[in-house]
């Protein structure tokens, strides 16, 4: 068992190891490892401090692994549409899997010899000629999502071991990169990106937006994420303005993505059909949509994002222990599916704790599951809305907006 507050055991047993790649597949996870912490150490990665969930400390990804993992994922069927992750493990630490030194040569058979996709998280380390050639040898097979960041000066603040900005661009030109993300930090920052980047590669999806500082960013990078956000509706409308050919969303802080999405948290909400004496449970971004749209229609109890503290206020990252500390009198409380859906092999939320063990530790308390509230509408919901185009014109452009921001969170 990994023990608590996010220290990590050495596995020594090679069953338990498969036990813990075989989770990660269930997921559709691709689950290598460099055998360490990450050595990129990005200042705003939010893998920075993991304590908030369990992992294992797994050795480095050796060929007898790959041999167990792959063979493990060609034995399950191919579904439509489905991608295989390499880059976002569940149960493993985080990290760039770009710098494992078997990383290409695998990714080329995992295409070669099946017939599944894959989609590849990185800020572009991998080797941009032969990346570019698989991707034309294997077309459509490839989601590779570039964590571009920034290619200001502000860079060098974020991602001082990062590579360099000549190896990101040489990476953009051509076939590869579906996605490319990049954020406003300040004045010309995340415009100039996009214009650059577009000149480069025009069919690549620009993905923009302002990052959200956790508690454990440190003081210099948090002024800057919030710098960022200050900045982002300037930003956003010089690319607005800039008609680009490429496909535009936006990853705005949760708050505003509620607010572009009310009329289906509206409907969501009507649906659930909750009596006005029922508690249900929100973060504050949908507290301030039926606060403004559906007050006195049930009882909101908000609850704040404490375990990843910081900025965060959204329902989806809400933990068990963050509902536990706004427990008072309550009998019976509603709770929306989504925070219990970590993962596909049971209901726990993003913290690893099981829904079983936070419901034994209130016995006089009901919980009932609001199912029509799961992660595939919150998914579906943003990027249903997130064009840089819905922001600009749905939110900027919405008087509606300033009263929404307006509406105030309870103590």
């Amino acid at each position: 068992m990994p023990l608590k507050n996010g220290k990590r055991m050495s596995i020594k047993d090679k069953e338990f190891l498969h036990n813990i790649f075989r989770k990660e597949i269930k997921d559709r996870k691709i689950p290598l490892s460099l055998g360490k912490t990450c050595p990129v150490k990005c200042t705003f990665c939010y893998e920075m401090d993991h304590s908030y969930r369990d992992t294992f400390d797994t050795p480095l990804t050796t060929q007898e692994h790959w041999d167990f993992i792959f063979n493990e994922i060609k034995s399950l069927p191919t579904r439509e549409s489905e991608s295989w992750v390499l880059g976002g493990n569940e149960y493993m630490e985080w990290t760039d899997l770009a710098l494992h030194p078997k990383a290409m040569d695998w990714i080329e058979q995992f295409l070669d010899q099946t017939d599944k996709g894959i989609t590849v998280f990185s800020v572009g380390y991998f080797d941009p000629l032969r990346i570019n050639r698989l991707a034309d040898k294997y077309p459509g097979r490839i989601n590779f999502e570039l964590s571009v960041i920034s290619l200001s000066s502000y860079r060098q603040q974020l991602m001082p071991k990062g590579p360099s900005v000549d190896q990101v661009l040489e990476i953009l030109d051509g076939p590869a990169v579906t996605s490319a993300n990049f954020y406003s930090l300040g004045p010309d920052s995340m415009s100039n990106d996009a214009k650059r980047i577009s000149k480069i590669n025009e069919k690549c999806l620009l993905w923009m937006g302002c990052l959200t500082p956790l508690k454990y960013i440190d003081g210099n990078t948090t002024k800057l994420m919030r710098q960022g956000k200050r900045f982002l509706p300037d930003e956003a409308r010089k690319i607005y303005d800039m008609d680009l050919p490429n496909v535009q969303m936006i990853h705005t802080e949760s708050d505003i993505t509620a607010f572009l999405n009310r009329n289906k948290i509206i409907k969501t909400f009507d649906a659930c059909e909750l009596e006005k004496k029922d508690w249900i449970v929100m973060a504050g971004n949908v507290h301030r949509v039926l606060t403004l749209f559906r007050s006195g229609r049930a009882r909101f109890m908000y609850v704040p994002n404490d375990t990843l503290g910081g900025d965060s206020d959204c329902t989806t990252l809400l933990t068990f222990d963050d509902i536990a500390k706004r427990i008072t009198n309550q009998k019976v409380i509603h709770l929306p599916r989504v925070i219990m859906e970590k993962s596909s092999n049971d209901e726990r939320d993003i913290s690893g704790r099981s829904f079983d063990e936070f419901k034994n530790q209130f016995p006089n308390v009901r919980f009932k599951v609001l199912h029509k509230i799961n992660s595939d509408l919150s998914n579906k919901k943003l990027y249903e809305k997130g064009y840089l185009k819905n922001y600009v014109e749905g939110y900027l452009n919405n008087p509606l907006s300033k009263k929404y921001e307006n509406v105030a969170y309870p103590n």
